[in-house]
């Protein structure tokens, strides 16, 4: 049996609230306890205070506690308002893929101090939660993630659609009942819209926390939230559910907290895992945006649709592929004629690998060409090509894989600052900041993994895509941004840059 000591109410077993009997711990959290519980039968009518109500103690349950009244007077206000939360929830809100109230009561036992007042809400019993799941699953995907997200999704937009925002998404409250079904349990932070937003308490996971989140100032009646924070949570759950990983490094809370800071700030990407599906890319990379106006543009409808088109095979609504469908035939025809196969299906002769791509005998060293292409090839990003990878590198070492410049902190053929690399080094890699030197084969495969991350950040501003992300590489996209083009101090680099790329361009 599972001690319950130190939780937050600790309930014996054989315990009687109503026509329920507790019979086993489940779970518990920072304000509320879950335990098993099987009903005898009893019928009960709702009591004129509403503590009471739908009341039929039968079959098998699961109680949540909430401790608001024997406790101490700085937690009592907080205890009450999530209690008070988890009531309006239950009480206001109904859909398949939330988790369904049979009853609320206040606990009446005054020889029992510990749990004299606590609030009761008797819910359905699940059979286990998304993080077990997680936990079964041993750090690789979910089975069946891309059903499960659709109804966590179908939930979500059922609450923005009622004007609450639930506040708490993450796989420890998405519940899963025994025939499969999903449902969105614990409202304890969720909250109704107040204008724009919602006032929730300030208490969160940090996993599943927007980076607005913790620059919101503490009001009277809590921090202002939006939908688009449930966004992100979400982006995180589906990455998670895909993949088993983070999308942002690190080896505690707090450490991906940072990174995903590092990467709103502008100066560090999410570390999107290589085994993501590439039907789900655009999405999570969409519900991570890094602001909550970027975010807001994708609301919890708009995803639910996106979801049920991915999960049919279909090509996603309104999207352009940046790849001219006459240019990819015609370079196909190209590769097919020359007995060339992309990705590695067949291995060309090795002097003149690619030559479609990147100018034979321009300057290119052959033993870095492989590398090159590849980094130029890595997205359909517009301006990223093998031709800008090589120009670049020409530009900021001349090809020089021992180059050191310790007062700039920037290494090898690429000049990496080895806090910048870190985040673009392949999966597995990024739980610390590697140590130069930096050989060609870690150095150019993270400049191409860098400009598919700066590439969409870019997309609104005039001028030539590869040019622009030269001058994001030695700056940063917001600084691209915020100039409409290369900044001044990066003139003189991109015009090499642009030089070169012509020179290697077949």
């Amino acid at each position: 049996m599972t001690s319950t000591a130190g939780w937050s109410v600790d309930v014996p077993t054989g315990y009687r609230v109503g026509g329920w009997t507790v019979t086993a711990p489940i779970a518990t959290g920072g304000w509320g306890s879950v335990y098993a519980a099987t009903g005898d039968g009893s019928v009960y009518a709702a009591s004129g205070d509403g503590s009471v109500y739908a009341a039929s103690g039968d079959g098998e349950a699961a109680l949540k506690f909430l401790p608001t009244g024997t406790v101490t007077p700085r937690q009592v206000a907080h205890l009450a308002d999530v209690a008070a939360r988890e009531r309006r929830g239950h009480e206001q809100l109904s859909h398949p893929h939330l988790v369904r109230a049979r009853e609320i009561r206040t606990v009446d036992d005054p020889e029992n101090t510990a749990l004299d007042g606590a609030l009761v809400i008797v819910m359905e019993r699940a059979e286990a939660s998304l993080r077990d799941r997680l936990r079964e699953a041993g750090g690789g995907p979910v089975p069946d993630a891309a059903r499960l997200l659709e109804e966590i999704c179908d939930a979500l937009a059922y609450l923005h659609g009622r004007d609450w925002v639930h506040g708490d998404l993450k796989p420890a409250n998405v519940l899963l009942m025994p025939g499969g079904s999903a449902r969105l349990a614990d409202f304890g932070l969720a909250g109704e819209f107040d204008g724009t937003h919602a006032y929730l308490p300030p208490m969160a996971s940090p996993d599943y926390v927007p980076p607005e989140r913790w620059t919101e100032s503490l009001g009277e009646h809590g921090v202002a939230v939006r939908p688009s924070a449930d966004v992100w949570a979400f982006g995180i759950t589906a990455h998670l559910l895909l993949t088993g990983a983070f999308p942002f490094p690190g080896g505690t809370p707090q450490a991906r907290l940072a990174a995903a800071a590092e990467y709103a700030a502008g100066s560090a990407p999410p570390a999107l895992s290589p085994t993501l599906p590439p039907e789900w890319h655009d999405l999570i990379r969409d519900c991570l945006a890094p602001t909550h106006a970027e975010r807001a543009r994708h609301g919890s409808p708009e995803l639910l649709e996106r979801i049920r088109r991915i999960r049919a095979g279909a090509a996603p609504p309104g999207r352009i592929r940046r790849i001219h469908v006459a240019a990819a035939a015609v370079a196909l025809t190209t590769v097919a004629a020359a007995g060339i196969v992309y990705a590695g299906r067949s291995t060309p002769p090795p002097e003149v690998y690619r030559a479609d791509l990147l100018r034979h005998g321009a300057g290119v060293p052959d033993e870095y060409r492989r590398l090159i292409v590849d980094a130029g090839t890595a997205c359909a990003e517009p301006g990223i090509t093998p031709a800008l990878i090589a120009a670049m590198l020409k530009a900021e070492s001349d090809f020089d894989p021992n180059l050191n410049d310790p007062a700039k902190d920037e290494y090898g053929i690429a000049r990496w600052t080895p806090s910048v690399l870190r985040y673009y080094l392949p999966e597995g890699q990024r739980d610390q900041v590697p140590a130069p030197p930096f050989p060609p084969d870690v150095s150019i495969p993270a400049v191409g993994r860098y400009l598919c991350f700066l590439a969409p950040r870019l997309s609104t501003v005039p001028g030539d895509p590869g040019l622009l992300l030269a001058a994001a590489y030695r700056t940063s996209a917001t600084k691209v941004v915020e100039a409409g083009g290369p900044p001044p101090k990066t003139v003189e680099y991109t015009t090499r840059v642009g030089a070169f790329r012509q020179t290697f361009t077949p």
